[in-house]
């Protein structure tokens, strides 16, 4: 198990992905903007907070995909590892929060949305598959199938 810091950001893409090969392998980065919403009482109303901005970097296949389905002004949520880095600009040092996305998405409390399933590609799980259970013995929550012997049975009684 890793220490990896995990979050999941829900905001505004600030510009249109910009994919880039390293090392021959396909990356699209975009920022998103984050505005935190909070009910002030004594106004009674909503108001923004000061909007976060992150940049986002999406490897492989999740990269090209977000170039071809994301668009400026369309809001996503990305769920990645945050990672910090530091540089000096100017004699200044700065502190830049990226998130290496995972997972990628229009966020649909805010609209709707169609997704095309791309015909060909290699699955990207690095989970190990399960078995396929044989019968219901083995899996006792398995939903009987025409073929399964509980189903013939029933079939059989009703003829």
């Amino acid at each position: 198990m890793t220490n990896d810091t995990m979050v999941t950001v829900q905001g505004w893409l600030g510009n249109e992905p910009q994919l880039r090969q390293v090392a021959g392998t396909s990356v699209a980065n975009f920022r998103l903007g984050c505005t935190p919403r909070r009910f002030h009482r004594g106004r009674q109303e909503w108001v923004d907070g000061p909007t976060q901005w992150y940049s986002v970097s999406a490897w492989r296949l999740l990269g090209e995909h977000s170039k071809r389905s994301l668009h400026v002004g369309d809001p996503v949520i990305v769920h990645g590892r945050l990672n910090q880095r530091s540089y000096t600009r100017d004699g200044v040092e700065v502190t830049a929060l990226e998130i290496e996305a995972i997972t990628v998405g229009h966020d649909l409390t805010r609209g709707v949305s169609s997704f095309s399933k791309t015909v060909g590609s290699p699955r990207r799980d690095d989970r190990p598959q399960e078995p396929a259970v044989a019968s219901p013995e083995q899996d006792p929550w398995a939903v009987p199938t025409a073929q399964s012997p509980e189903v013939a049975e029933v079939a059989a009684g009703a003829a």
